[in-house]
């Protein structure tokens, strides 16, 4: 029988790592994952494992890049001010191609803004938020569930890609508590010949993301961005609920999905023909079947918690003849399904 435990969604992430083979965590404190990072203080020693609090996020995600270059399963959590001081480490992993983890659970800003939850590091996350030519696989979770389900898909993905993943969850989901259902721990690893682990028997093996020949470089990228288009033609994950029907579709992920989920059965038990697609990858970002939807007639509904982010995306998927309505909060403001349905209304 399958063991349920009630927990709150920072500590799902946490036990989530653990459970996919996690052997390093580095992290400095703020708020709203304070507790993901308590938690691992004790949970990593207890299993044999590396934990360190570091002296900044910038200190944490370059010792994320130390330990996976030789080999560990690692990972660093953050808020986000957090982790935009992360954004070089972040590049540099992804130009050296190492598989970190980076969990990042949003806050209101600009700046420090305030501790409640919010959607605004969208396009920092989704489109890179460092320098140059590279992408990292975004998964948002919308639940508890998924909050530890995904951070275990996080480092399997990250291996198999050899790419740094971002879990972007948002302060309520990490504050809030539900039923989880527990996995059976990863037994199984990939391969890593590239790992820095002594040459003795071997080649040595040289990472590193910077090109002292400008004439080679171009090949570098190239590498990386047929990689980028590979993860878009295979790793597309998205949630649909109601949409045979739908002539409008809620586009909602993470907090705000759950709200919008509670629009839509308002809409039903009303007979309004609403639908639900909710991005669980939002890089690779579902653009084809929001394409498919749009070429039905739907209209459109984007339901998020910034001043609008993840509607460009929904533009850049249905173009500009199918009508699209924002509603949205900010600033660390819960949005609910009053607000969402009242959308709805609107374009019915």
């Amino acid at each position: 029988m399958s063991r349920k435990i009630l927990m709150g969604g920072n500590i799902a992430i946490a036990e989530g790592a653990i459970l996919a083979g996690c052997g390093a965590y580095f992290g400095y404190p703020i708020t709203p994952q304070n507790d993901l990072l308590e938690h691992m203080s004790h949970r990593m020693p207890e299993e044999g494992r590396v934990f360190l609090q570091t002296e900044s996020e910038l200190a944490a995600i370059n010792m994320v890049y130390g330990a996976v270059a030789v080999g560990f399963r690692a990972m660093t959590s953050t808020s986000s001010p957090g982790f935009s001081l992360q954004q070089e480490g972040i590049s540099y992993m992804a130009g050296s191609e190492m598989p970190g983890v980076i969990v990042n659970v949003m806050r209101a800003g600009p700046g420090l803004g305030n501790i409640g939850g919010a959607q605004g590091d969208y396009f920092q996350s989704t489109k890179g938020g460092g320098h140059g030519d590279y992408s990292v696989i975004n998964l948002a979770p919308a639940s508890v569930q998924e909050m530890m389900d995904l951070t275990m898909l996080s480092f399997e993905l990250a291996d198999k890609y050899r790419n740094p993943v971002v879990v972007l969850a948002d302060g309520f989901l990490g504050q809030v508590m539900e039923p989880v259902v527990m996995r059976e721990p990863v037994t199984k690893f990939h391969e890593k010949k590239w790992a820095l682990t002594g040459a003795k028997d071997r080649p040595k093996n040289v990472i590193n993301s910077f090109e002292m020949n400008p004439a080679n470089h171009p090949g570098r990228i190239k590498q990386l961005l047929h990689k980028f288009e590979k993860i878009k033609a295979n790793e597309v994950r998205y949630e649909a609920l109601n949409l045979d029907d739908a002539e409008i579709v809620l586009v909602a992920y993470g907090s705000a999905a759950r709200s919008a989920m509670s629009a839509m059965d308002m809409a039903r038990e009303r007979k309004l023909r609403v639908g639900l697609l909710r991005p669980v990858t939002v890089f690779p970002f579902p653009y084809q079947p929001l394409a498919d939807l749009a070429e039905k007639g739907c209209k459109f509904v984007v339901a998020e918690m910034s001043g609008g982010q993840m509607i460009e995306d929904v533009r850049i998927a249905v173009g500009s003849d199918n009508e699209i309505k924002l509603v949205n909060s900010y600033g660390g403001v819960p949005l609910t399904a009053d607000d969402i349905f009242e959308a709805i209304d609107i374009l019915m």
